[in-house]
């Protein structure tokens, strides 16, 4: 286990010049051996949000790519901005593991950031509110599932069950912060849950399949505000081994974004 795991009150221990070595909150359902995705492209946003900006902006789109497996060993978060730019800039971040030759880019993000302007007045389409995650009762996992970022989540079932095929709505909120001695941001902490679509509304056995997703897309037309975050997901499977979760983002006052996922579909 990695030193992360003996102190086990965050996603991330932070050491210094952008590494940061994961705990076990961050073990994903597939393996025990890897993270769950969503505290590594929250750990992107962080980078991300840290690149200088001269004037009042946010991000309106950020899409994490996934290079690999990410192991519970140190990472090294670095980020840039790419494309500057008055009203539109374009940020990237990358996570790696390993030193030297043997260094790896475990994940690598892009971002539109966006000039902030007034638009209330002409504010429009958004979903309305969910049911409150105070009326809802726990989310009940399949057993199956390895625990650690589960269980470093408190979840709510709104609508649909995680433990049978087909859509599903949850509510998540972090029980852990992303990094020790910080306070996530609120396009963290959506982040962190975004990258649940495919697990929430799976649609298949994982015992006998795989249902990956290579990527993460997540638009949002507002930061969230709260602790909790709203997830709504579909997944769609196509008949040559790709599938799609696409997944509504909410906070307690309504839809704050959408997310997609890219799935890789094949019999284990």
């Amino acid at each position: 286990m990695t030193d992360g795991a003996e102190s086990p009150g965050a996603f991330y221990l932070p050491h210094g010049g952008g590494v940061f070595t994961p705990t076990v909150h961050t073990v994903g359902p597939w393996t025990p051996e890897a993270q769950h995705f969503g505290p590594p492209s929250a750990l992107l946003v962080r980078g991300l949000e840290q690149v200088p900006a001269d004037r009042g902006m946010v991000l309106a789109r950020v899409t994490v790519e996934i290079h690999g497996p990410a192991p519970l060993t140190a990472l090294t978060l670095t980020s840039q901005l790419a494309r500057p730019g008055r009203s539109v800039e374009l940020v990237t971040a990358r996570l790696t593991s390993g030193e030297g030759a043997q260094a790896r880019v475990v994940a690598s993000a892009s971002a539109w950031r966006i000039a902030t302007s007034d638009t209330a007045a002409v504010r429009t389409g958004e979903a309305g509110p969910l049911t409150s995650p105070d009326e809802c009762p726990p989310v009940q996992w399949p057993e199956s599932w390895h625990d650690g970022y589960l269980s470093a989540m408190e979840w709510r079932a709104v609508d649909g069950a995680v433990r049978e095929p087909g859509p599903a709505t949850v509510w998540a909120r972090q029980r852990v912060p992303l990094v020790a001695g910080e306070e996530p941001t609120p396009m963290q902490r959506l982040l962190a849950v975004a990258d649940s679509g495919n697990g929430a509304s799976n649609e298949l056995d994982m015992t006998r399949w795989w249902f990956i997703n290579s990527e993460l897309t997540v638009h949002a037309h507002r930061p969230p505000e709260g602790e909790w975050i709203g997830l709504a997901a579909r997944t769609v499977l196509g008949p040559n081994g790709v599938g799609t979760a696409r997944s509504t983002l909410h906070d307690i006052r309504g839809q704050v974004g959408g997310g997609t996922q890219a799935l890789l579909v094949r019999e284990r």
